[in-house]
């Protein structure tokens, strides 16, 4: 059997919305954006969506928009994809890395632990379509004793009068916080359509204000769809109509603007995904949770509470007392038999990039030890009954086969021959 990780969403709705886009012969920022804001404002119940080209450059952009600078510091989880660090770093400014809680969201004691006078801001992570802990979250930022740290540089930062909270959603569209959008809990929150999202553009992103009332919703749409333009005052649809060639560039913007081609996917899925897609990956996920339930190895990921429910954007098992070793020995058995599955994520100070900066894994050993013993199943509505079966009982046979050999203590060289069903 080949059973792929992760492919995109395509029916004959997306091929639809492609080639209608190309027959109206506009295929940058145009109709089809303007469109796909729309729907996902309706969505998440926000005051306003700007689509870019990525969910780095859209944090870039809203983190540049808040003065964000060298000499800043913004408050990040070691445990998550580089581009939640390193758009910090492109502006100049330093991740602080705190470590994360059983359930792979940032620690919201450790975000308090590191608050100093230097934060500006912070960017929570979504962990497989998972929320974060936002009321602790929001607590923390709201306190008089963080209040008083705050130091306001900019027009931005004055208006809000705190740390700013950012939401990166990349994984989480469609997920719930106390019955509503969870994108509404946050300042700030931005997904990613990247081609293995829920919903996808083949590359992209969205931001979402949520900001207080001291700030005017229409006028930031305004200002940020300028700033995605180079700083220009006409997009390009505006300047092709007759007489409209003339422009002015009125800041340094940056060009990170998504095109009509790329929207036109994402729109012809927003429009079936809380009816259709969404349903369809909650299902394999509660097949996944019957189908290992009686495994003592299996650890089920937060999917659902009282308060918050994952939009079940992975499968992100771990199997108990094994190590990184025996881990990844799995998966080599799992892809010998045609399943593709993946890690989420290698925590940043294990990479080479963040090592250099001087961070260090041993300082996060949560992160650690989530990431040593997890596995991300495929979860998307294309999967078939038989292939899901085929994945619970291939994933049951080479992760006892892993526990016995760690029981009977077979040494790392023995464990190397890949496993057959």
């Amino acid at each position: 059997m080949n059973i792929p990780f992760s492919p995109p969403y395509i029916d004959q709705a997306v091929i639809d919305q492609v080639l209608d886009a190309l027959k109206n012969k506009w295929i940058t920022t145009g109709p089809k954006v303007k469109a796909l804001e729309q729907e996902i404002l309706e969505l998440t119940e926000t005051d306003a969506t700007i689509c870019v080209n990525s969910w780095t450059s859209g944090a870039i952009l809203m983190l540049k928009w808040f003065g964000v600078k060298p000499g800043d510091e913004v408050i990040v989880p070691a445990y998550t994809y580089c581009a939640t660090a390193l758009s910090v770093l492109h502006c100049g400014a330093k991740p602080i890395m705190v470590d994360v809680l059983d359930d792979f969201t940032i620690d919201p004691e450790k975000v308090r632990e590191a608050i100093t006078p230097k934060t500006k801001a912070i960017i929570a992570v979504d962990f497989a379509g998972w929320p974060c802990n936002y009321d602790l979250l929001k607590s923390v930022i709201e306190s008089p004793k963080v209040r008083k740290l705050f130091k306001p540089q900019t027009d931005k930062q004055a208006t809000l009068g705190r740390v700013l909270l950012i939401a990166d959603a990349a994984h989480s569209i469609g997920s719930t916080y106390q019955g509503k959008p969870a994108a509404k809990k946050c300042d700030i929150t931005i997904f990613s359509f990247h081609a293995v999202k829920n919903i996808t553009t083949a590359e992209g992103g969205c931001i979402c204000l949520n900001l207080p009332a001291a700030f005017n919703a229409q006028e930031e749409y305004n200002y940020l769809k300028i700033y995605t333009l180079n700083g220009q005052n006409k997009d390009a649809l505006t300047r092709a109509k007759s007489g409209g060639w003339r422009y002015d560039i009125l800041f340094e913007g940056l060009k990170i603007n998504m095109p009509d081609i790329c929207a036109a996917i994402g729109l012809a899925q927003i429009k079936k995904y809380v009816q259709t897609l969404l349903p369809a990956r909650k299902l394999i996920a509660n097949e996944y949770l019957n189908g290992f339930k009686d495994q003592e190895w299996f650890m089920a990921p937060s999917l659902v509470d009282s308060e918050r429910e994952s939009c079940y954007h992975l499968f992100p098992l771990r199997i108990k007392g094994l190590t990184e070793f025996h881990r990844d020995r799995v998966i080599d058995d799992l892809t010998a038999l045609g399943i593709a599955v993946n890690v989420h994520f290698i925590p940043m100070p294990m990479l080479t990039c963040f090592k250099k900066l001087g961070y260090e894994m041993k300082d996060y050993p949560m992160a650690y030890r989530n990431y040593s013993n997890e596995i991300s199943l495929p979860i998307y509505p294309q999967l078939t009954k038989t292939e899901i079966r085929f994945i619970i009982a291939s994933l049951i046979k080479v992760v006892n086969i892993q526990v016995n050999s760690m029981q009977n203590g077979m040494v790392e060289s023995e464990m190397l021959i890949p496993v057959r069903l």
